[in-house]
């Protein structure tokens, strides 16, 4: 396939913490045969992409406690009160970052989320192993994450398989045009654009305005990054996002529902 001969890896923040997840995943391995278990009596969960399909644009609300390129955000953040206050706020599910070291996350505070905030649920990490997939599946997530820069395209669209075989949705990350074609090619429900670029951390709003109104219309579209206001999710609601994916604004409100309230109801455009 021509765009995997120009995927070459991550480098800079993104690239080191792919080393890093790369490490993780191979821990994972070991407990296979109790992750396969669990992952029999895990109940179907509900889905992540009928709940981000509405009239308005819909909130993915993210759980943070800090992040690369803000530091500390909400350090003692409450992984269930939080989202449990953007279910208040109108959120049609919950990103939980579950990355320790850089995003201070953990797997408890997703099993935790998906238990009692009502919500699917995104588990939202550095997914670049199949076991990886197991793992957020036993544990009752909705949908994972895979990053279209971190993965070579070939492998994305085999993790994109295995996340399908097991009931898991996959929300595909894309910064440019050749991921746009692999993810569509994956056959993944969902496609996030995210403004942010993971490898500089440098945020470019143009990202969204070039690929949004090229995601087909039986994909969910997300903007991720970037969110500040209401004006944000109204300027993406014009390019044709159904959703916008909203962390660090957030996390560190001191009324997260009225934060999430606050930029909800923005009407919904269609693509094409």
């Amino acid at each position: 396939m021509q765009a995997s001969s120009r995927w070459t890896p991550p480098q800079g923040t993104l690239g080191r913490i792919i080393d890093e997840a790369r490490i993780r995943a191979a821990s994972l391995v070991e407990r296979r045969a109790e992750l396969v278990g669990a992952l029999q009596n895990a109940p179907v969960p509900p889905s992540l992409a009928k709940a981000l399909r509405r009239k308005d644009v819909a909130v993915l609300a993210e759980v943070k406690r800090r992040s690369p390129s803000k530091g500390a955000i909400a350090p003692a953040l409450d992984a269930v009160q939080q989202a449990t206050a953007y279910r208040k706020g109108g959120a049609a599910g919950v990103s939980v970052l579950t990355e320790p070291r850089h995003f201070g996350g953990s797997t408890d505070d997703l099993v935790a989320v998906r238990a009692r905030a009502g919500l699917p649920v995104l588990k939202k990490d550095f997914h670049v192993d199949a076991i990886q997939l197991v793992e957020a599946r036993a544990l009752g997530a909705s949908a994972a994450l895979l990053i279209a820069r971190a993965l070579p395209p070939d492998h994305l669209i085999s993790l994109v398989d295995e996340g399908r075989a097991l009931g898991l949705e996959l929300l595909v990350e894309i910064r440019d045009e050749d991921e746009l074609e692999t993810a569509i090619r994956s056959g993944a429900p969902m496609i996030g654009v995210n403004n942010r670029n993971l490898e500089t951390l440098e945020i470019d709003p143009a990202t969204s305005d070039r690929l949004i109104p090229l995601i087909p219309a039986d994909r969910v579209a997300i903007a991720e990054s970037g969110v500040q206001s209401r004006a944000h999710v109204v300027r993406f609601a014009s390019l044709g996002a159904d959703a916008v994916l909203v962390g660090s604004v957030l996390s560190a409100s001191g009324d997260p529902a009225a934060a999430v309230r606050a930029i909800s109801d923005v009407e919904r455009r269609s693509r094409g």
